[in-house]
């Protein structure tokens, strides 16, 4: 029996199901095609709902119909692995470090040794492994290309935690929930991305990690902002900002928070505001640099010139947003190992300043380089703005060139 063939033999449809869990449908549908596994606190739940102890539960989440496993009478290469999880994990991980070119940030025989740490569950080796799977996302130039190594760690987090829940895993759990709503966010799945960020931010509390739990917080207000609901990321935030106040002075989450609230202040039209918030950004220049963690936590004082361009685009401050984010793009080099994502948004403001202007000219020059990024990268968040963009093109559009930039944002495909 799998997951399906249980609920239905207690009368529940998908969206009943879903509804019980507070969940989407496409959710539960997910699950029992084993494209996805529900996490610790969504097994706890959904053991409940189906009446099944914790052990009944994984064998239908790891029988062939849940998993999408073909029985045969073939054996292919990938059979014996298939139900050799670590293994499965130690390959998966390896082969995205090679895909990135990060193989010289990890040797092979470390590599070896943190995957049989994180198969014992030691907290410290799966810290390792998230920090190593921060980096790897960093350097990847398609994000996308992190996510199976990703839900791999997760599962095998899951079962640890089924075991041990002590604060230290628990707060693993989070920095990995927040990286694993980071790979949605930048595909563009949203429900997905607030998923991954509640789960975070609800572990970090378990965890009493207020650094990690603030940091959840900014990230899912990121995801209002990004639908235009600045007044409740406004309010997140503040929320956030009480927490990091409580977390480690040491680190840039204060400093980041704000940043991000200057950002929707921005939204919110309140330059006022939006300066101060930006100024409280400033201070992470007096933190040192193990300020940021690389990880979970990535703001620091390379960051400001960016930001703060961006938020003189969304007030219409046109000279200042053009000073800002000509520094931001000195430092954004894809030389420096700069991210595609961080440097297309810095593409896509200046052709924003360079719509503002109706100057055809600076848009296409700024906004072609950005789609090329964008392209490169598989980066739905670079594709997502630049399609905001062109709503604003207006007249510009009616010169060839602004035409043909058009047609080609509209042509970038996005997750």
């Amino acid at each position: 029996m799998g997951l399906a063939e249980r609920r239905r033999a207690l009368g529940h449809s998908q969206e009943k199901l879903a509804q019980l869990l507070g969940v989407d449908r496409t959710t539960v549908g997910r699950w029992e095609s084993g494209r996805a596994a529900p996490q610790p606190p969504q097994r706890r739940g959904l053991a409940l709902a189906l009446e099944l102890s914790f052990q009944e539960l994984d064998s239908l989440l790891t029988s062939p119909r849940a998993t999408g496993r073909k029985t045969t009478g073939h054996h292919s290469s990938d059979t014996t692995s298939a139900g050799d999880p670590d293994e499965m994990i130690r390959r998966e991980f390896l082969r995205i470090l090679t895909v990135s070119g990060a193989l010289t940030l990890l040797p092979v025989e470390e590599a070896e040794a943190l995957a049989e740490g994180v198969r014992r569950g030691t907290p410290a080796d799966f810290a390792r492994m998230n920090g190593h799977l921060w980096q790897v996302y960093q350097l990847a130039r398609s994000k996308g290309s992190v996510h199976p190594v990703v839900m791999d760690q997760l599962t095998t987090l899951n079962e640890a935690l089924a075991g041990n829940s002590s604060r230290p895993l628990l707060s693993t759990a989070a920095d990995l929930f927040q990286l694993a709503g980071e790979v949605a966010f930048d595909a563009n799945r949203y429900s997905d991305a607030v998923a991954s960020y509640s789960l975070a931010a609800s572990v970090s509390k378990d965890a009493e990690a207020y650094d990690l739990w603030a940091c959840a917080l900014v990230r899912y207000a990121y995801v209002d902002m990004s639908e235009q609901r600045h007044r409740q990321a406004a309010q997140i935030l503040a929320a956030a900002e009480r927490l990091a106040a409580r977390g480690d002075n040491s680190l840039a989450t204060r400093q980041w928070v704000a940043s991000v609230q200057a950002e929707a202040y921005a939204g919110l039209g309140d330059l006022d505001a939006c300066e101060r918030a930006m100024d409280r950004a400033e201070t992470v220049r007096d933190l040192t640099a193990d300020g940021a963690n690389g990880g979970w936590l990535r703001f620091d004082s390379a960051r400001l010139a960016e930001e703060r361009g961006a938020r003189y685009v969304q007030l219409g401050r046109l000279t200042l947003a053009e000073n800002a984010l000509k520094d931001a793009l000195e430092q954004t080099a894809l030389a420096s190992g700069q991210s595609y994502r961080r440097r297309g948004a810095v593409l896509t403001d200046l052709a924003a300043v360079g719509v503002k202007r109706r100057d055809a000219e600076q848009v296409v020059t700024y906004g072609r380089e950005a789609a090329g990024l964008a392209r490169a990268s598989g980066s739905g968040y670079v594709a997502r703005r630049l399609r905001t963009l062109c709503d604003d093109f207006g007249p510009l559009s009616r010169d060839h060139r602004v035409a043909e930039l058009e047609a080609e944002i509209a042509a970038l495909s996005t997750p």
